[in-house]
């Protein structure tokens, strides 16, 4: 079979790294984080939490969208997170 037409092995959700990039006292970010804290529990990914106001960059870049969803540095979604969406870019679904 040519090797484009073969399909990529799926990732181990364990090697990935989800960031949320949002602020204190932001419902939507509140709820970005109990969704992702979920998703990430079940699939075994680790996450992290950045906060926007700390990091001249982060809020150069994001400020219109918090909060950001990152997956190993590549933004992934803004504003609301989808479970299920989340766990395919994790190689989970």
């Amino acid at each position: 079979m040519s090797p484009l037409l073969r399909r990529n092995a799926r990732k181990n959700p364990a090697d990935s790294t989800v960031t949320l990039i949002g602020k204190p006292g932001c419902h939507l970010c509140d709820a970005a984080e109990a969704v992702i804290a979920e998703v990430c529990a079940e699939v075994g990914a680790r996450w992290e939490k950045k906060d926007i106001n700390e990091d001249e960059e982060l809020y150069r870049r994001y400020w219109e969208q918090i909060p950001v969803v990152l997956v190993d540095g590549a933004q992934h979604d803004f504003w609301r997170v989808d479970p299920n969406r989340l766990r395919k870019a994790l190689g989970a679904a």
